[in-house]
């Protein structure tokens, strides 16, 4: 079993920023790739990022089209912690963030490869 709690939403102006973190427990960390889903007021739950095992000091990144170059995903394994730097946030961003975590360290985009997820942290940013 691995345990996952995010942290780091809150309400924050367009243009601003916001770190989530995504804290595991339970099972080593390092060898499970991590992704980031959003689900906003009346649509289904999405993609925002996905980070894979770290591999030579290197962790590969993935990102949909609509956040890439204003998020960032990253992760520290001492820690067990994954986290998504939001910078640049706009209202279409509003949505409960969680992070979910798939066995193999190999990134996925899709949702149904991940078994742990935790319990989502709100985001809202307003105009």
């Amino acid at each position: 079993q691995v345990q996952l709690v995010e942290s780091g939403g809150g309400l924050v102006q367009a243009g601003g920023s916001l770190r989530l973190s995504c804290a595991a427990s339970g099972r080593t960390f390092s060898p499970y790739a991590m992704g980031w889903f959003r689900q906003a007021p009346g649509k289904e739950r999405e993609f925002v990022a996905t980070i894979g095992r770290t591999s030579w000091s290197t962790s590969p990144t993935y990102y949909t089209d609509s956040v890439k170059g204003r998020f960032t995903a990253s992760r520290d394994d001492a820690k067990s912690t994954v986290y998504l730097q939001m910078n640049s946030l706009k209202p279409e961003d509003t949505a409960v963030y969680y992070c979910a975590a798939r066995n193999g360290g190999t990134y996925s985009r899709d949702q149904r490869e991940y078994y742990y997820w935790g319990q989502g942290t709100q985001v809202t940013v307003s105009s």
